[in-house]
């Protein structure tokens, strides 16, 4: 039967053939071969012919996979620019070091990993000898983002440099007592040395991609030329797999990110197995590299595959390396050489007649040890060719084996990522391999020594030299603390005297707030506003022509509202970073920007406003991520709460965002109502990021505002809250009680229900004569943060009162508490409120209908505030109960 598929026509059936006899001849011409020499020889001369092609300038379709070999041959090496035999010692000491401390640490129970970095060494030790540059130069130096469980090789780099101490390496992962090592690389824990957070597989890649596209963007707007800086991410192929990893390839590849260089480890492991167990990950991966459009250079052979290759005269080498499967040639390197005899090279028979050519120990070398990602030479050739290719990123796939020069116990096994230690007698075995100079004498108590050549050495003298002539240490992360002077005050004051009868909602408070801000002289540029593709939803397209939208290549097009005032402006000096639908693009840009004080010595005041349900919810890794690294910025989710939605529904309906906030330490969060708060939190956030911070106040945070959608009458700014709004409590409306005796209650709402408590305030005196107070609650978060930080100055023997317990003194009646937000979110402060609490909120999931519908439905419109209220006044016994049950038939509910 034939197959239908078969049958359809290709897209070439619809081009006009000029000459179909011609396209005969040479349809025929590959079937005589095919059937001459056969299929092998006929697809070579094809993808010869397609290589000659692309070489000729013919535009054509390029192939997504070459044959599993190095992409560079070992003819065409550059001369390595280095002592080769002194890097190996330097690499040795480093290898032995990275294994010893993470072997000492076990005593404690303390983990770690040591196969990464024994697989990925060279890779480091390459760069750091000849390529990675470092700060001293222009401030900025090379980016470069360490694979996380590589880290012990760091620091024993580190400590062979003298930058870390045998006590530092014996405290990793050790660090309550202030002198230990984070696991992994974070800046936030060791803030001179790692500039990066990364092991949350996944989010390295994404970063790097952005921090190079950012690099272009500082350069191309005249704030910092960064032409000399590269950006290099060291990942896992398994790491790939992330779902992040591979966002943005096309990103890279379309804006011809040449400054930027993947290299993967391609050890063909991942945490508990094969990355690939029946496929081939690099092939899988060169496509995909390729058909976004990246360079890719394969590493994957040492120089002893050399012979093989030259004799390989059938192609059958070739073939049998394409097809067998990556967890077979796991297999093979940690099988007997009778075993390789077997099963590779007893495929076909031009495989066997090439295996007795070979010797036992030319097999062994090649199955068990040669791959290009453990050659100095092959990794070099590979860096150089990553940094001479121009147009678009690179990727270097370099092959390893994990585990490498550990011993048989630890190469290729499926365990060793879990494995933290090795024996005394592995430790030997490794020193011999090694050629360490390292008596028995030194393994005192069964305790693995560390290995130092001496400060004054031949290997730390050579080490410090090269390191040296590429700008100082790396990695390192370096603070320019320069203030940035604050800005006039009438972009504020625009503000504080709200919109008269003019309705107007808090999100555009805010972006007509930083679009003032960035009209300021002194600090107006350094403005990096931040929108996945909702730009025109916050309305934000004034920013358009006036700012313009940032892409290198300008704007190539005549866009299609060019006649109308807010037209589509793209440039090459563009401001705003409009970044398509890509929540988790658009936060690493923000990431890159907010930490460019430390990675470029220039402070940038970034700002991203999202669709606040993917915010915390989608990207709350990478908020982590931004705290990790120290970011500053102005992070706000826009269209927020769970009500202020209208038609929208369960999946944008957003009632939980400061509750997943409040986790995070760095995080500064509000939730505020009326544009004068805003004002007030941005001005406030503003000294404290970028000016002058008070003394004991972290100014390596950053806030997060949520803003609504729902237009209202903004207020002018009462007098003498400024205080209360950025501790995150005021008193906005006082009560007018009907009688000396009459009942009262404080009413507290955050952003958008403070529009529910007054209507309820108003319902409250009307029809039932109690009197209700109206707090502006600005911030659950910071009157929490406050009062645990008032717990623990107690228990140090000092006596504070929290903000929120102050605030509320002497208040009378109990405290009811009412957001747009879960009931968790207000219930934070309960404990610290001294007179009897209850709270409203919108827990559950949520759903489409009006405004009025919806705040119903959750029991926190008006009606449903003031019933509340007065079941409260009832339990206290200060009303009757009737009255709870003549309310609820009033207002229908």
């Amino acid at each position: 039967m034939t197959d239908p598929v078969a049958q359809l026509p290709s897209e070439l059936d619809q081009l006009p053939d000029r000459d179909p006899e011609e396209t005969a001849e040479w349809a025929a011409s590959l079937d005589a071969v095919t059937k001459a020499a056969g299929p092998h020889r006929a697809a070579y001369l094809m993808r010869r012919s397609l290589q000659h092609a692309e070489g000729a300038g013919i535009a054509l379709p390029k192939l997504l996979e070459t044959d599993y070999i190095n992409t560079i041959p070992t003819s065409a090496e550059p001369a390595f620019d280095g002592d080769l035999e002194m890097e190996s010692r330097i690499t040795a000491w480093n290898r032995w070091n990275a294994a010893a401390m993470v072997t000492r640490g076990a005593r404690y129970g303390v983990g770690g990993h040591i196969a990464t970095f024994a697989s990925a060494a060279w890779l480091y030790e390459t760069g750091f000898n000849h390529f990675f540059r470092g700060k001293e130069g222009d401030g900025s130096g090379d980016q470069i983002y360490v694979q996380g469980h590589a880290s012990p090789g760091v620091y024993a780099r580190a400590f062979l440099d003298g930058r870390l101490s045998e006590q530092q390496l014996d405290n990793f992962r050790q660090e309550s007592g202030g002198d230990g090592l984070p696991s992994y690389p974070h800046p936030r824990r060791l803030p001179w040395l790692w500039e990066f957070p990364t092991v949350s597989m996944g989010l390295g890649p994404l970063s790097a991609i952005y921090q190079a596209r950012f690099n272009r963007y500082l350069t191309n707007r005249k704030i910092k030329d960064t032409s000399n800086s590269h950006v290099w991410a060291f990942l896992g192929d398994g790491e790939m797999d992330e779902p992040e990893s591979t966002a943005a390839l096309a990103l890279a590849a379309r804006e011809q990110l040449d400054n930027l260089t993947f290299v993967i480890n391609c050890n063909l492991q991942r945490l508990d197995g094969p990355v690939r167990a029946n496929f081939r990950v690099v092939q899988e991966l060169e496509g995909a590299f390729r058909g976004a459009g990246w360079n890719v250079v394969k590493t994957l052979w040492g120089t002893a595959w050399d012979e093989l290759f030259q004799l390989d005269t059938t192609g059958a080498l070739v073939r049998r390396l394409r097809e067998v499967p990556d967890a077979q040639f796991q297999t093979y390197a940690t099988r007997d050489v009778a075993y390789i005899r077997e099963h590779f090279f007893g495929a076909e028979p031009a495989l066997a007649e090439l295996a007795k050519l070979l010797s036992d120990a030319k097999i062994a070398e090649c199955f068990y040890s040669s791959r290009g990602g453990h050659e100095a030479r092959k990794v070099y050739a590979a860096y150089r060719a990553a940094l001479a290719h121009k147009g678009a990123p690179t990727v270097i796939l370099a092959q390893t084996v994990k585990g490498y020069t550990l011993g048989k116990g630890f190469e290729s096994k499926n365990a060793n990522h879990q494995m933290k230690k090795l024996s005394v007698d592995e430790f030997k075995s490794m020193r011999e391999l090694l050629g360490l100079p390292i008596p028995d004498s030194a393994f005192a108590d069964g305790l693995v020594p560390y290995g130092h050549p001496g400060a004054d050495s031949p290997e730390v003298r050579y080490l410090q030299e090269r390191r040296a002539a590429l700008g100082g240490p790396a990695p390192a992360r370096r603070v320019h603390s320069v203030a940035l002077p604050a800005p006039e005050e009438r972009a504020f004051k625009a503000l504080y005297k709200g919109s008269g009868k003019q309705e107007m909602a808090t999100t555009m408070a805010f972006v007509r707030l930083v679009k003032d801000l960035m009209r300021d002289k002194e600090t107006g540029r350094r403005w990096v506003p931040i929108v996945p593709d909702e730009a025109r939803t916050f309305g934000m397209e004034s920013l358009f022509p006036s700012a313009g939208i940032y892409s290198p290549l300008g704007q190539t097009y005549e866009p299609v509202d060019r006649d109308q005032l807010m037209y589509y402006k793209e440039a090459k000096d563009g401001q705003i970073l409009n970044e398509g639908i890509t929540e988790a693009g658009a936060m690493a840009d923000f990431i890159a920007a907010a930490t460019s004080y430390a990675t470029h010595g220039e402070t940038m005041i970034p700002f991203y406003i999202f669709y606040s349900m993917f915010g915390w919810q989608r990207t709350g890794d990478q908020m982590w991520q931004l705290a990790d690294q120290l970011g500053k910025g102005f992070i706000v989710g826009a269209t927020a709460g769970r009500t202020t939605l209208t038609g929208e529904g369960l999946q944008h309906a957003d009632g939980h965002s400061h509750l997943l906030a409040s986790t995070n330490p760095a995080s500064l969060n509000y939730d505020p109502a009326f544009a004068y708060e805003i004002a007030v939190i941005v001005k406030d956030g503003l000294r404290r990021m970028y000016g002058q911070a008070a003394p004991g106040e972290d100014s390596n945070v950053f806030y997060y505002l949520t803003v609504y959608n729902e237009p209202k009458q903004q207020p002018a700014m009462p007098e003498g809250v400024e205080e209360g709004i950025v501790k995150g409590l005021y008193r906005f409306k006082e009560g007018t009680p009907a009688s000396a005796d009459a009942p009262r209650i404080q009413l507290l709402g955050s952003g958008t229900a403070i529009h529910w408590v007054l209507a309820a305030q108003e319902l409250l005196a009307a029809d039932w004569g109690v009197a209700a107070d109206v707090w502006s609650a600005t911030s659950w978060g910071e009157l929490r943060r406050d009062a645990l930080e008032c717990d623990e100055a107690l228990l140090h023997g000092e006596q504070r009162v929290p903000y929120v317990t102050q605030a509320l003194s002497g208040a009378p009646g109990p405290v009811l508490a009412v957001s747009d937000w879960m009931r968790a979110v207000p219930d934070q402060i309960s404990q610290w409120v001294e007179q009897d609490w209850s709270s409203l909120g919108t827990d559950g999931f949520g759903l489409s209908d009006t405004r009025e519908g919806a705040r119903r439905h959750f029991g926190v419109d008006p009606q449903s505030v003031a019933v509340a209220a007065l079941a409260q006044l009832a339990r206290r016994g200060e009303i009757p109960a009737s009255k709870v049950k003549e309310a609820r038939e009033k207002y229908g509910l």
